[in-house]
């Protein structure tokens, strides 16, 4: 599990429906909650988690779309097997790992140097830890 310390700036909620949004290394982030127990405000310190499985990477990322997280991250390492290629990324303090499959990060040609953008869905970010 990737873990991201962030804090959080804002929350919306409509019904038991939620949107938090937080800075992550000076970064916007959001996630999307269904069961937010209402213990969470605005200025608290959480560590935020997704799975390597749910980060896809874009190496030149043009137009619009529903993906809320676009974080600018360096590749570290690659390590490829006959399928998946797990991609090591650096933003800001956290090292974040992307499984992507070996087809996909051949077609982008990534490289260690390579600035990348990890793209996570909302839905797919969840609190981990609030650090009070």
């Amino acid at each position: 599990m990737n873990k991201i310390s962030a804090s959080v700036t804002s929350i919306e909620s409509v019904d038991s429906v939620s949107i938090v949004s937080f800075d992550a290394a000076g970064q916007p982030m959001r996630m999307m909650s269904l069961e937010l127990d209402g213990m969470l405000a605005a200025g608290d310190s959480v560590t935020l988690g997704v799975k390597a499985s749910s980060i896809a990477l874009a190496k030149v990322l043009e137009g619009e779309f529903s993906i809320s997280n676009r974080l600018e991250c360096a590749v570290e390492s690659l390590t490829e097997g006959q399928l998946l290629c797990s991609v090591k990324l650096r933003f800001g303090k956290a090292l974040l790992e992307s499984v992507i499959t070996r087809e996909s990060a051949e077609r982008l040609h990534l490289q260690v140097g390579d600035t990348v953008t990890a793209l996570i869905k909302a839905s797919d970010v969840s609190i981990l830890e609030t650090i009070r």
